[in-house]
């Protein structure tokens, strides 16, 4: 199992494993959750998919385990900035602008990190290592981009899974249902975490 970030830079370098990536996310997202998103060619993808943000793919050779996209929160591609900060500027419908108990940062030492998720094609018995192995990853490029924080819309179970890890995060907005999804803006101190 491996680890990779993905960059408009490095990606030629990395063969079809952004393609199979954004795949994954069209099943996770769209076939999975029912969520309505832009689609493409078996792809999922939103007008956060810039040349500002990392996507990690936890994978097995092509075949992508989990995944999870970093954005700046100084990101900006023409009225759009990052999707904490547009949703509670009331600019995405299908994100209530209460999700944040605080004004969403525009900060280089903060990162965004939205599109989480794990193949539904991983077995119970291995979720932990492959959310392990993605969190790991997520700690390592945030530090490689000098981002001190990331926050985070996830699921509403994230504090169950990330004290297993030896991470420390808070919740940063209240627990909603979005799409049938209980979810929870977390924000994570990347400083409070030690290898």
């Amino acid at each position: 199992m491996l680890a990779t970030t993905l960059s408009f830079e490095n990606m030629h370098q990395h063969g079809e494993l952004m393609v199979n990536l954004l795949k994954a996310r069209k099943q996770s997202f769209i076939v999975q959750n029912n969520w309505d998103l832009p689609e493409a060619e078996g792809m999922e993808y939103d007008q956060y998919d810039t040349p500002a943000s990392r996507w990690i793919a936890v994978h097995e050779d092509d075949k992508i385990l989990a995944g999870i996209r970093l954005t700046p929160t100084t990101a900006k591609c023409g009225m759009y900035t990052y999707m904490i900060r547009d949703a509670q500027k009331g600019m995405l419908e299908s994100i209530p602008s209460d999700l944040l108990d605080f004004e969403a940062p525009v900060d280089p030492d903060v990162w965004e990190s939205s599109r989480v998720f794990v193949s539904h094609l991983v077995p119970a018995e291995q979720r932990t290592r492959v959310q392990a192995q993605l969190m790991m990853q997520l700690i390592e490029t945030a530090r490689a981009l000098e981002a001190k924080q990331v926050l985070g819309l996830v699921p509403a179970v994230w504090s169950r899974w990330i004290g297993r890890l030896g991470l420390v995060a808070v919740p940063a907005g209240p627990v909603m249902t979005i799409d049938g999804a209980r979810v929870q803006v977390a924000s994570m101190d990347l400083n409070s975490f030690r290898h």
